[in-house]
């Protein structure tokens, strides 16, 4: 329950929403300072201002004009600025002691018995650094570059009369508000007849994916379990992959020692040999057109020991118990979380150590190495698109 502080909360949710806690009032009423019934409100971050200002009128009483209309209270909402953001008048200068001086230094000259002032002869030219630096100093408010810490409420405590609130535009994005406000610990919600501000804590970047990071380590603990499965299974299959190509490469070093000894060692001779070779490399080639047709993949080696590896490593995940379409969905959730606290990272500026709460070499390892694929998949098919479109063009 809210004590009668005017103290509201913003909360996280794991349905991604944001969960808004105010204590609603408009007039002091509370002598006795008894708890104020909260109200909980749910919006979402890509939601304007102007929603959630509606939201809370609705659940307002009207207030009375001095003229004695009765009109739904305006409510505003106010972050808390930075010193940067400060908008300072501009320096004007004051007469150095310095101009003073020249005008006393003027020369005089006499013309027709009148005596006048002919200027300053001799003057020392400045630097042209220390007029850059008077240039630099006529005026304070320059523009600067907008820094963002996203501590929000673990930020450190500042004085009331430090801070500096600036009213924000109802049709901004919630998410962008906080993101702002998350320079400060808290903003304010002013409504129009309430005796004061009701300040609201900014949710800090670890609030923000809280949820989304304890999914994102109870995902990496089932990866992990299962990626010493699938990382022993991976092994095999490659040994007996490279057995296979192992035993290929003795095939052809017996089948050219055959053909030898049966060429220079027998009767036989190159006569006959010959059309025995040439009727074995034309059925070499009927087969590897076969092959295609059947699998619908390029003759090579390289597709040759890609097809062997996986029809040994799905015995293998049988074998062992290994789900692989779990495992699929698995490393899809872990790469969906993570990009979706890489975006809240950036929306604060801060970095974030994924390796902390993916808790394991292993589980991010097989993260990027689906990464990496998709990649690859789109640079070829973005490349195939583009040699289409310029046979296209010819």
């Amino acid at each position: 329950m809210l004590t009668a502080k005017f103290i509201g909360k913003l909360l996280t949710t794991p349905s991604r929403l944001l969960k808004l806690i105010i204590p609603l009032t408009t007039l002091n009423k509370n002598s006795d300072r008894k708890d104020v019934e909260p109200l909980a409100l749910l919006v979402h971050p890509q939601q304007p201002l102007s929603y959630l200002e509606r939201l809370i009128q609705s659940e307002l009483p009207t207030v009375t004009t001095a003229r004695g209309e009765e009109k739904i209270p305006a409510i505003h909402f106010r972050a808390e600025d930075s010193p940067q953001d400060e908008i300072m008048p501009t320096k004007k200068e004051q007469p150095s002691e310095s101009t003073e001086q020249d005008d006393a230094d003027l020369e005089e000259s006499k013309f027709d018995g009148k005596t006048e002032r002919t200027g300053i002869l001799n003057r020392k030219k400045k630097t042209s650094e220390v007029a850059r630096e008077e240039e630099s100093s006529k005026s304070l408010g320059d523009g600067s570059v907008e820094t963002y810490s996203g501590l929000g409420r673990e930020g450190p405590d500042s004085n009331d009369s430090d801070k500096n609130f600036v009213r924000w535009s109802p049709s901004t994005e919630i998410g962008d508000f906080i993101r702002d406000a998350a320079r400060g610990k808290e903003f304010a919600v002013e409504i129009e007849g309430a005796p004061e501000q009701i300040r609201v804590g900014v949710p800090s970047f670890n609030d923000r994916t809280h949820y989304l990071r304890h999914r994102l380590r109870k995902t990496s603990r089932k990866i992990s379990d299962m990626a010493a499965i699938k990382t022993e299974c991976d092994v095999a299959a490659h040994r007996g992959a490279q057995r296979v190509a192992i035993g290929g490469a003795a095939t052809l070093l017996g089948y050219w020692g055959v053909v030898y000894w049966l060429t220079f060692r027998t009767d036989m001779g190159w006569d006959t040999m010959e059309p025995v070779t040439y009727l074995v490399g034309l059925s070499t080639l009927i087969c590897g057109y076969l092959w295609f047709l059947y699998h619908n993949r390029e003759v090579s080696y390289r597709a040759a020991l890609n097809l062997t590896i996986s029809r040994r490593q799905t015995k293998l995940y049988q074998s062992k118990g290994f789900d692989l379409q779990r495992w699929e969905a698995l490393v899809e959730e872990g790469n969906a979380l993570r990009k979706e606290i890489k975006q809240v990272a950036s929306e604060y500026d801060v970095e974030w150590d994924e390796r902390s709460d993916e808790k394991d070499e292993k589980v991010t390892e097989a993260l990027k190495e689906v990464r990496d694929k998709k990649k690859d998949g789109k640079k070829k098919k973005k490349k195939g698109k583009e040699e289409d479109d310029d046979e296209e063009d010819d």
